[in-house]
């Protein structure tokens, strides 16, 4: 009876594994699909205008959001100190943005260090992207 249940769980195991790898390592999504992931993490209603005082505000270092983003995140910016411009981070203006989960935890945690000295949480994540959603062109 215990080999039956060891083969049961070991084929569980393995039919469910790929699913479980795909969503870590690189796995496509929506902007809505991963602000709706970023909310129940949270456990909050993210708020765009609170997300948007984030992304324009210094919170202890020298950089916002907006500093290599720009105050409208529509448009190009422009690193602070390399000076390379970076595509449109609103997702309304740039289909790729928000379209690959290990890009935006790479990103999110890159950046979040540069402002915060610290990762963001998911709820000041959520609420930035609902800022960048709330653009529309």
């Amino acid at each position: 009876m215990t080999s039956t249940l060891g083969r049961a769980l070991r084929r569980i195991a393995v039919l469910t594994f790929p699913a479980h790898v795909g969503l870590a390592v690189g796995a496509a999504t929506s902007p809505a699909q991963w602000l709706a992931d970023q909310q129940r993490i949270a456990a909050a209603q993210p708020d765009a205008a609170r997300g948007q005082k984030f992304f324009t505000s210094k919170h202890g270092r020298d950089w916002s959001c907006s500093s290599c983003h720009g105050d409208a995140p529509t448009a190009p910016g422009r690193h602070a100190s390399t000076g390379k411009t970076i595509a449109p981070l609103a997702p309304g203006f740039n289909a790729e943005r928000f379209s690959d989960t290990a890009k935006i935890e790479k990103w999110f945690r890159r950046n979040c260090n540069d402002v915060l000295g610290r990762e963001c949480s998911a709820g000041e994540k959520a609420d930035v992207v609902a800022y960048l959603m709330a653009l529309k062109p």
